[in-house]
């Protein structure tokens, strides 16, 4: 009985609790429609980013259409694409950058109409196919973006995954490059040589081409050290590409190994064009460098700007290719 007593006023809780629920809850009205939204899925990772290769053959981007709902379309859904760069100018406002717009002439659009047929959940990959060789293609090496978004469809379309952003570089692929022959290279003109004090096989510009990694071309400092910049300037004998240069430093620890360095070609050896600049390693390693573009030229002018931890420098290797 005490144990009965003790339990009475859980029971009366309990009692008066199911007295006051209700057999019917009367919920908004909420449509399986209402959630049902095109999307692009390419928009959910912003921006996406490709770096594609160099080549004569198309490279191509992935874009496309989704449809996201609790069932699947009873209807073919037709969506159109486009591409909008002002909004290009609106994303690097945003995020504080202030990537170019993807040249109109380098890339095509696959389609700018395709449709998610009833039953499925999305148009399948459109490709986006993008020159990185030969004439008209996009600049190596260098941060593009481009902003495909859907622009109508016969459903709702998600505001806020509407437009894809793609981020896109040609990368080259040092694998793909050998060094040219240097048999018929000459050194035409330098800032200063050492030509007495590194011994008979060393210091002098020349010896940057002899293909031995244990001699080097060292600038003047027996008699008078000038300082930088320090240049020396190759004849190839004949007109090749140039898509960049290969720097082996001395193999030593000295100081004065090349820290910044600038490359200019030129055809006739009179009108010279920028290849670009760098920053070199301080370390022994063969360091290649891609130019800033590929182009045409017979010659080409390496100027050292700063050394590592001197005003000197020297180098064991200097290759093309």
């Amino acid at each position: 009985m005490q144990r009965y007593k003790k339990c009475m006023p859980w029971i009366a809780l309990l009692a008066s609790l199911c007295a006051g629920c209700k057999d019917h809850y009367d919920l908004p009205d909420q449509p399986v429609s209402s959630y049902t939204q095109i999307y692009m899925a390419q928009a959910y990772t912003s921006p996406a980013v490709y770096s594609l290769k160099i080549s004569d053959t198309a490279q191509t981007m992935v874009y496309s259409a989704n449809y996201g709902g609790a069932e699947a379309p009873t209807q073919d859904i037709v969506v159109n694409f486009s591409v909008d760069n002002a909004l290009v100018d609106s994303f690097n406002q945003a995020n504080g950058t202030s990537y170019p717009v993807l040249p109109e002439k380098t890339y095509v659009l696959g389609a700018t109409s395709a449709v998610i047929p009833h039953g499925a959940s999305s148009t399948g990959p459109l490709y986006i196919s993008v020159k990185t060789g030969g004439e008209g293609a996009m600049d190596i090496l260098k941060d593009f973006m481009l902003a495909v978004r859907i622009e109508s469809a016969n459903a709702k379309i998600n505001d806020k995954l509407q437009t894809a952003f793609f981020k896109v570089r040609a990368q080259p692929n040092l694998a793909d490059y050998t060094d040219y022959d240097r048999s018929h290279w000459n050194v035409i003109s330098f800032s200063s040589q050492e030509a007495s004090g590194e011994g008979p096989n060393n210091g002098r510009a020349i010896f940057c081409l002899d293909g031995d990694p244990n001699t080097y071309w060292h600038t003047q400092w027996a008699g008078g050290q000038p300082g930088p910049p320090h240049y020396i300037t190759i004849d190839m004998g004949e007109v090749k590409t140039l898509h960049g240069l290969s720097f082996l430093p001395r193999q030593s620890d000295n100081s004065g190994k090349p820290q910044n360095v600038t490359v200019e070609t030129s055809l006739d050896n009179v009108t010279w064009t920028s290849g670009g600049s760098f920053t070199l390693a301080n370390n022994k390693d063969l360091q290649p460098q891609f130019l800033s573009s590929f182009r045409d030229a017979r010659y080409f002018k390496v100027t050292i700007n700063t050394s590592y931890n001197a005003t000197y420098t020297h180098l064991a290797e200097l290759n093309a290719f």
